[in-house]
């Protein structure tokens, strides 16, 4: 099987954004996770997320555009309402930090199945997330 890693919205929004501080970066992670043949995984929250920063930020026809390269390309998970409930309660556990609800459920996905988050946001360090670099 595969290796794969769960995608935050930073790296997913700074690939499609050449204006970007992290879009050099996060072209050459796409490079690396294709030639290791690695799958990306998106969690439903996060895609939504992202395809929101999109659409605000670049416009609907770049949203179009990488909504579509990301459902042909992407595997994509729905959490279930019991990974809501331990986000939330992941929520409360750092609750002297700023972590979106949207973070908390993708750490809890990614400690559930044991898969590193491409991410460059710090708090999933905090919340001891395994982050793929």
């Amino acid at each position: 099987m595969k290796s794969a890693v769960f995608a935050d919205t930073g790296p997913l929004y700074a690939a499609v954004d050449p204006d970007d501080a992290y879009h050099r970066q996060a072209q050459r992670e796409l490079k690396r996770l294709a030639r290791n043949h690695q799958d990306v995984i998106i969690a439903y929250p996060t895609l939504l997320e992202a395809y929101t920063l999109v659409l605000n930020r670049l416009g609907r026809r770049c949203a179009a555009n990488w909504l579509g390269n990301i459902l042909a390309g992407a595997a994509l998970l729905n959490p279930t309402e019991s990974d809501y409930h331990e986000a939330a309660q992941k929520l409360e556990a750092f609750a002297d930090q700023p972590i979106s609800l949207f973070d908390a459920t993708l750490a809890i996905l990614a400690a559930r199945l044991e898969v590193a988050v491409w991410t460059y946001d710090h708090h999933f360090d905090v919340m001891r997330v395994e982050v793929w670099r």
